[in-house]
């Protein structure tokens, strides 16, 4: 019976284990493998404590070596091994098991050797969607990226000749040469102003503040492009993920991919817990709802009524009278696609089928209400 139970368990963390994204287990050992290699460069800590810190970075890297050799049989055994192997994530399961113990053997001391545990943080990139969206960002920006980075060397060279021709023969200890001037013009386009190495002729001061002004605009424009990628890579999202629950809404299905994509610009999301009131009698209303998950009620003079997936509420309000004339409460987790008022209108007048679906549901509710 233990032995069923072990071979289960085993089954099941080979099956989390092989996953692309790190499992709690991973995350712990990280994080005790970091902590102990800090500790290790800590001599008084590490004198005290030694076995204990040698013991935790052992069990770490075992529990690494463990899970890539479970990967590489996982995926050999899917006939995917040189695709693991080769990928981002099989090279960097390979470095987390095999740089330490190979430090080791080519005789590396103790304590420098165990300093490459610090590769394995490398394991979290892959279960980072951010990063993943940053690497989308950078291959599709990457053409101003590298023009931007071009203007930043030429600013570089150009100055740092400048100042050689300029400083030269009042500081030959730091202007002496091209490649010593060029440690000065690095750390003044970047901002960082050192201090160590400041121009002293008029002309030389001159060049500084042109190339500080420069650097500014050169990290903005870096920060520009990279901010624009985001946002253009956040709104691809919010449209992506906003157009499968469109599609999912019965009231949807009849339109068209162009109909579709024009409702998915035009509806944002909105996530509520349940028992929470969406519309408060009497309130003045500027939108309406649609229900892509869960159910809302409706609480009208003797009778509540619920609305389920794909129902939608509050057009009313936006036909004609704008007070609200009920409350309408989530029951459970819902979530609804808000369409507003001038999104309404617009809505409507390009596509007449949508309105006039709306206006009959709207009349006859009206009629049941009475």
């Amino acid at each position: 019976m233990s032995k069923r139970l072990v071979l289960s368990a085993l089954a099941q963390f080979t099956a989390k284990t092989a996953g692309r994204n790190m499992t709690k287990a991973a995350y712990i050992a990280l994080a005790a493998g970091i902590a102990a290699m800090v500790v290790l460069t800590v001599a008084p800590a590490y004198e005290a404590a030694h076995h204990w810190v040698d013991a935790v970075l052992w069990a770490c890297l075992a529990y690494f070596v463990f899970e890539w050799a479970v990967r590489l049989r996982h995926m050999a055994g899917q006939g995917r091994l040189w695709l693991y192997v080769s990928s981002s994530s099989g090279v960097v399961d390979a470095i987390g098991a095999l740089a330490v113990p190979i430090a080791l053997v080519a005789g590396v001391e103790h304590r420098t050797a165990w300093l490459l545990s610090i590769l394995w943080v490398l394991k979290v990139v892959p279960g980072i969607p951010g990063l993943r969206q940053l690497r989308r960002v950078l291959v599709l920006e990457s053409g101003p990226l590298l023009s931007v980075l071009v203007i930043f060397l030429m600013v570089v060279f150009l100055a740092s000749v400048a100042e050689y021709f300029l400083e030269r023969d009042v500081q030959p200890a730091t202007f002496g040469s091209v490649p010593a001037a060029l440690w000065w013009a690095v750390v003044t386009l970047t901002t960082t102003g050192y201090g160590d190495v400041v121009p002293i002729t008029p002309l030389g001061r001159m060049v500084a503040a042109l190339v500080m002004i420069s650097g500014l605009g050169v990290f903005g424009l870096w920060t520009g492009i990279l901010a624009t990628g985001f946002a253009a890579e956040t709104r691809r999202d919010n449209f992506l993920k906003t157009w499968e629950t469109v599609s999912k809404v019965p009231f949807f299905a009849t339109l068209g991919p162009s109909a579709i994509a024009d409702v998915t610009h035009m509806l944002r999301t909105m996530d509520l817990p349940a028992r929470t009131q969406i519309i408060r009698k009497g309130q003045k209303g500027d939108c309406m709802y649609f229900i892509a998950a869960g159910e809302a009620e409706v609480e009208l003079p003797g009778k509540k009524v619920a609305l389920g997936e794909g129902a939608f509420f509050g057009e009313m309000a936006l036909l004609g009278n704008s007070v609200r004339g009920a409350d309408v409460t989530t029951t459970k987790v819902t979530r609804l696609l808000v369409l507003d008022l001038v999104d309404f209108r617009l809505l409507m007048a390009r596509h007449p089928d949508l309105a006039e679906t709306i206006d009959a549901e709207a009349k006859r509710r009206a009629q049941e209400n009475q």
